[in-house]
Protein backbone atom coordinates (compact mmCIF):
# COMPACT_ATOMS: atom_id res chain seq x y z
CA UNK A 1 0.00 0.00 0.00
CA UNK A 2 1.25 3.48 -0.92
CA UNK A 3 -0.22 6.90 -0.25
CA UNK A 4 0.40 10.56 -1.05
CA UNK A 5 -1.16 13.81 0.08
CA UNK A 6 -2.33 15.97 -2.80
CA UNK A 7 -4.02 19.36 -3.08
CA UNK A 8 -7.16 19.68 -5.21
CA UNK A 9 -6.33 22.61 -7.49
CA UNK A 10 -9.14 22.80 -10.03
CA UNK A 11 -11.67 25.62 -9.62
CA UNK A 12 -14.72 23.51 -8.84
CA UNK A 13 -13.09 21.01 -6.50
CA UNK A 14 -14.30 17.43 -6.91
CA UNK A 15 -17.77 18.13 -8.28
CA UNK A 16 -19.49 15.55 -10.50
CA UNK A 17 -17.73 16.18 -13.85
CA UNK A 18 -14.27 16.30 -12.28
CA UNK A 19 -15.08 13.31 -10.08
CA UNK A 20 -16.16 11.38 -13.20
CA UNK A 21 -12.77 12.09 -14.81
CA UNK A 22 -11.01 10.88 -11.65
CA UNK A 23 -13.11 7.71 -11.62
CA UNK A 24 -12.32 7.04 -15.28
CA UNK A 25 -8.60 7.46 -14.58
CA UNK A 26 -8.63 5.41 -11.35
CA UNK A 27 -10.57 2.61 -13.05
CA UNK A 28 -7.66 2.05 -15.45
CA UNK A 29 -5.71 0.37 -12.64
CA UNK A 30 -6.06 -3.02 -11.03
CA UNK A 31 -5.22 -1.53 -7.63
CA UNK A 32 -7.85 -0.31 -5.19
CA UNK A 33 -7.79 3.49 -5.03
CA UNK A 34 -9.13 5.43 -2.05
CA UNK A 35 -9.39 9.15 -1.39
CA UNK A 36 -9.40 10.31 2.21
CA UNK A 37 -10.45 13.69 3.60
CA UNK A 38 -9.94 13.97 7.33
CA UNK A 39 -11.32 10.85 8.95
CA UNK A 40 -13.58 9.95 6.01
CA UNK A 41 -12.45 7.69 3.18
CA UNK A 42 -14.17 6.79 -0.10
CA UNK A 43 -13.51 4.52 -3.04
CA UNK A 44 -12.04 6.69 -5.83
CA UNK A 45 -13.89 4.51 -8.35
CA UNK A 46 -17.30 5.49 -6.90
CA UNK A 47 -19.06 8.72 -7.86
CA UNK A 48 -21.29 8.76 -4.78
CA UNK A 49 -18.31 8.01 -2.56
CA UNK A 50 -16.25 10.89 -3.91
CA UNK A 51 -19.15 13.34 -3.89
CA UNK A 52 -20.00 12.41 -0.29
CA UNK A 53 -16.63 13.79 0.82
CA UNK A 54 -17.49 17.31 -0.40
CA UNK A 55 -13.97 18.20 -1.53
CA UNK A 56 -13.43 21.85 -2.50
CA UNK A 57 -10.64 23.69 -4.30
CA UNK A 58 -7.47 23.99 -2.21
CA UNK A 59 -8.28 21.12 0.13
CA UNK A 60 -5.67 18.48 0.92
CA UNK A 61 -6.68 14.86 0.52
CA UNK A 62 -4.81 11.60 0.84
CA UNK A 63 -4.69 9.21 -2.12
CA UNK A 64 -4.28 5.62 -0.96
CA UNK A 65 -3.51 2.90 -3.50
CA UNK A 66 -3.22 -0.81 -2.80
CA UNK A 67 -2.60 -3.49 -5.41
CA UNK A 68 -0.29 -4.89 -8.06
CA UNK A 69 0.14 -1.61 -9.97
CA UNK A 70 -0.06 0.70 -6.94
CA UNK A 71 3.14 2.68 -7.56
CA UNK A 72 2.28 3.42 -11.19
CA UNK A 73 -1.31 4.28 -10.27
CA UNK A 74 -0.25 6.63 -7.47
CA UNK A 75 2.29 8.41 -9.66
CA UNK A 76 -0.10 8.87 -12.58
CA UNK A 77 -3.01 9.94 -10.37
CA UNK A 78 -0.77 12.48 -8.64
CA UNK A 79 0.26 13.92 -12.03
CA UNK A 80 -3.40 13.96 -13.07
CA UNK A 81 -4.31 15.93 -9.93
CA UNK A 82 -1.41 18.35 -10.51
CA UNK A 83 -2.82 19.08 -13.99
CA UNK A 84 -6.16 20.07 -12.46
CA UNK A 85 -7.64 16.66 -13.33
CA UNK A 86 -7.69 17.33 -17.05
CA UNK A 87 -5.94 15.27 -19.71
Amino acid sequence: MVSKEIVISNESGLESKVAARLIQKASCYEANVWIQKGERKANAKSLLGILSLGISKGEKVLLIVDGSDEKLALHELEMFANRGMTD
